[in-house]
Order: C-alpha cells, then sequence, then structure tokens
C-alpha cells in the first residue's frame, strides 16, 4: 500500500473505527470537524480504492467502504517511514521529540515505562 495522505489517513481511521462505511457516512463525519463537500469525500476514498487503501462493496446501489489494511500495519510503515527520513533512522530522536511535543500524564509515562521494561526483557 502507498503511503496515505492527510486526507486518505483521516477517511481511513474513521474506516477502522467503523469497519465498514458508505461515503455518505464518512462524509457525515468529515464534515462535523470541516467544511468539505459530498464529491471530494466521494473522489478521495474512490483514488483510495484504486490504490489499494480501501476495497469496495458494490452489490448494491450504495457502495460500502472497508480499509484494505489495518490500522497497526499502517501505523507502523508510516513511523518507520518518518523515523528514517526525518529522524535519520534514530528511534531515540524519534521518540524523544514526540514526547517533548506534549505533556504525558502520569498514567501515559507509567504505561511507557512498562512498554521500555518489558522491551528490556524481551532482548
Amino acid at each position: 500500500m502507498s503511503k496515505p495522505t492527510e486526507a486518505e489517513l483521516e477517511i481511513l481511521s474513521l474506516l477502522w473505527e467503523k469497519k465498514e462505511a458508505s461515503v455518505r457516512q464518512i462524509h457525515e463525519e468529515i464534515s462535523k470537524t470541516k467544511e468539505t463537500g459530498y464529491t471530494t469525500t466521494l473522489k478521495i476514498m474512490q483514488i483510495m480504492h484504486a490504490k489499494g487503501m480501501v476495497t469496495r462493496d458494490e452489490k448494491s446501489r450504495t457502495h460500502i467502504y472497508k480499509p484494505a489494511t489495518n490500522q497497526g500495519e499502517t501505523q507502523k510503515s508510516l513511523i518507520k517511514n518518518l523515523m528514517a527520513t526525518a529522524f535519520g533512522g534514530s528511534a531515540k530522536k524519534l521518540v524523544m521529540q514526540a514526547l517533548g511535543q506534549e505533556n504525558p500524564s502520569k498514567e501515559e509515562l507509567n504505561e511507557i515505562r512498562e512498554f521500555l521494561d518489558q522491551l528490556e526483557q524481551n532482548s
């Protein structure tokens, strides 16, 4: 699968959440946060289908779209690409930058520590 654009990723996120949806359902969700035309949403989803990012059930008049890959695979691919291009392949630089952008909650920091502990134990 090719790297999704920002608009494609927004649609993929909604499809991962809903499992499947029509263009109208996706458009209604996107319209809650920004102004966009139905035909724009339709065109993006058609392009995504052509790229293999989504599948489309054409049995009924209303086409139903589903994500072609799962969220984890896509996130892993995007992070790998970002790490390679923006951080010179350094996971440390990526994590430090990500943590520096936000103030993680105490709960999030505890989860991160637990994850790091698991990584240490497995290596």
